[in-house]
């Protein structure tokens, strides 16, 4: 066979294995087209989501991961000196409002409270007392009015008996002897009504100082009434009860310590508040505003969303109320965006899942079209 035969040949031999490797590839080729034209279909469905989610809602979203659950934490301290008793609770437990979370040693403050009260009861004898000498005081000075009135109806007696006689002694008709004794009889008269009216004026100047130690006795029996009141306080201070339901926490005591007044003995995590503080950037505050929806996950429930409400925002950033404010005004300055605390609410159902806790962390979104005033 001549070489072009043998060309001619092989070629045929390679175009007829060509052609059987070629059919059982198409339809390979043909399942890969649409796998991958799948593929373009959702990866373009999905972009096309996103892209309409984006401009329906999340260009009106602001959110951040700096947020935390936050409490208003009851400090419990004691306002008055005086060993631990009884301790009724245990670390962690949950309190009702006014239950008893620590008794001290009130021997002391029932001494002071029992003293008090007797001097009030001391104090009442003494107005008592007061009183009868004012009864006295005043029957003294209607005796001495009394007095004054005879000494006065004397006088005038005497005066008539001189001007009678002074007349029969003119006429001759009376001796000197008796105008003599009719004048002795008008100055004694004259000198006893000023004695008797002397004796008016003493007697009511004593009841006016009677009255006047009474009410300086009633001051005093105040004063120890406003004594036997603190005496009551104090002892009163020596059982320490929830101001409110919680779970209490980070207690510091034991029976038998010796506690101070203003010392911090626990602290008492509230049921009923708690909320979200999350620190938003400066620049993402527009649209941010009180009122505003939020979006709540809790990093201990992550499935879980909470519609919560934008309470307030603080007058001033993070920094500002730090112990150490930065000091912008040197010669080497680095601009940073500084973030702004926004308090929000979360809603009962939150508080229903008993998973609460302060200090937990938590993502926030805020629905800038909620805002009131706001436009979609």
């Amino acid at each position: 066979m001549s070489k072009p035969e043998r060309l001619s040949a092989d070629d045929a031999a390679l175009s007829a294995a060509l052609g059987e490797t070629d059919a059982p590839a198409r339809p390979k080729q043909g399942r890969k087209r649409l796998v991958l034209g799948a593929l373009a279909a959702l990866v373009l469905s999905g972009a096309g989501y996103a892209g309409w989610n984006h401009w329906t809602t999340g260009r009106f979203m602001v959110g951040t991961d700096d947020a935390y659950v936050q409490a208003d934490i009851a400090l419990i301290s004691s306002r008055v000196q005086g060993y631990v008793a009884e301790l009724p609770v245990e670390e962690n437990t949950h309190v009702k409002a006014g239950d008893v979370l620590v008794r001290l040693d009130d021997g002391d403050y029932r001494i002071a409270l029992a003293t008090a009260r007797s001097r009030v009861e001391t104090a009442d004898r003494t107005l008592a007392r007061i009183d009868a000498q004012i009864t006295a005081a005043r029957a003294a000075v209607a005796q001495a009015e009394a007095d004054r009135d005879a000494a006065e109806a004397q006088l005038r007696n005497a005066t008539t008996t001189l001007e009678r006689v002074r007349g029969l002694n003119e006429r001759n008709v009376a001796a000197q002897a008796q105008l003599d004794s009719a004048v002795e009889g008008f100055d004694t008269a004259t000198a006893t009504l000023a004695k008797a009216r002397a004796a008016v004026v003493s007697a009511r100047a004593q009841v006016d100082v009677l009255i006047a130690q009474r009410a300086e006795s009633e001051g005093a029996k105040h004063e120890l009434e406003l004594a036997v009141e603190q005496a009551q306080r104090d002892l009163d201070l020596t059982v320490l009860r929830a101001p409110r339901d919680g779970v209490v926490a980070n207690l510091s005591l034991e029976v038998g310590d010796l506690v101070s007044p203003g010392t911090r003995l626990a602290a008492l995590v509230p049921d009923d508040a708690l909320y979200v503080e999350a620190n938003f950037k400066e620049t993402q505050l527009p649209g941010v505003a009180v009122g505003a929806h939020v979006d709540v996950t809790l990093d201990a429930l992550p499935d879980v969303h909470f519609d919560g409400r934008v309470v307030s925002l603080a007058p001033a950033t993070g920094a500002i109320f730090s112990l150490l404010p930065a000091e912008n005004a040197t010669g080497n300055f680095t601009k940073v965006v500084q973030r702004v605390p926004v308090r929000i609410s979360l809603p009962p159902e939150a508080f229903d899942t008993g998973a609460l806790r302060a200090g937990l962390s938590a993502v926030v979104e805020v629905d800038r079209r909620t805002a009131p005033g706001a436009r979609g």
